[in-house]
């Protein structure tokens, strides 16, 4: 006697991939206009950059929406949710790359450029003729160029929002566990008090962004400092940003009566994202604000 197989749900062609590539290239084009613009009165790549935010975010609802649909209609089996957690689960993976790339151009420039330059491994005359003037310290706040920034301190702003995504972590951990104990009054509550959590910690971001360019002179060009400074920290707003979309569309999803104790991966894959930008920025707080 054969063995009965799962139907495997086969989604129609969509336009959404092609529309977030499109999304995609605007953003990428559009942050590197701006990055050219920063002195100039031109502010057409800020423009560009923000459609391109537009059309991400219009590709996310359009395609949840299609995948919502899809899974309230019954059409996904146990095969198709086994595929969902591995494809988070890759995702994840690959954001964990993302980061330990960055991660390991800041380990490369403190541990190994900065000391060559200063003179180590025998290398005092390569270092006088490149940047005679260089001091091997870190946070290097000198540049080439003669001009000098601040470093970032650990405290204030950069400490608050630590204390911020750790309560957020644990209170999105507490609005899933009373999704499992089918507490949908709690649930709301949890989940309403992690994304004002979420959303305050990019307020905060901004405002130490404002500081830091108004203030202190560190800029996006000071240095190798600043280069590794914004890059961390932006590119981790920006998954800070992504993981609050995710969990907003979760928040109105449980609003509409969507998930169940037993059947609610949606929100258990927005909780996995949410947690692993948590754990990013303990990492990111440790090596880029304290050390």
């Amino acid at each position: 006697m054969t063995q009965p197989y799962e139907k495997y749900y086969v989604p129609a062609q969509s336009i959404w991939p092609i529309v977030g590539a499109v999304g995609l290239f605007l953003i990428a084009m559009g942050a590197g206009l701006s990055v050219q613009q920063i002195d100039s009165e031109q502010s057409y790549g800020l423009w560009i950059l923000s459609c391109g935010f537009v059309v991400i975010v219009s590709m996310m609802f359009g395609w949840f929406g299609n995948v919502i649909q899809e899974s309230m209609d019954g059409l996904y089996s146990a095969q198709m949710d086994r595929s969902f957690r591995q494809g988070m689960s890759w995702f994840i993976f690959s954001e964990v790359m993302f980061f330990g790339a960055f991660f390991g151009a800041l380990f490369y420039a403190r541990m190994i450029a900065v000391p060559w330059l200063g003179g180590a491994g025998n290398n005092e005359m390569t270092g006088m003729v490149l940047w005679p003037e260089f001091e091997a310290v870190w946070p290097l706040v000198k540049t080439p160029a003669g001009t000098t920034t601040e470093a970032m301190g650990w405290y204030g702003l950069p400490l608050l929002n630590t204390l911020i995504l750790v309560v957020s972590s644990i209170t999105l951990h507490f609005a899933h566990v009373s999704l499992e104990k089918e507490r949908r009054s709690t649930l709301k509550l949890w989940l309403a008090i992690t994304l004002v959590l979420g959303f305050s910690f990019l307020f905060f971001q901004v405002e130490e962004y404002v500081h830091a360019y108004q203030e202190m002179g560190l800029r996006l060009d000071s240095g190798i400092y600043g280069n590794t400074f914004f890059l961390l920290t932006g590119f981790h707003g920006l998954h800070v940003t992504l993981g609050a979309v995710m969990l907003s569309i979760m928040f109105l999803r449980i609003l509409k009566g969507h998930f169940s104790a037993d059947k609610h991966f949606g929100f258990m894959a927005s909780s996995w994202y949410w947690h692993f930008v948590d754990v990013v920025w303990l990492c990111l707080f440790v090596f880029v604000y304290v050390l």
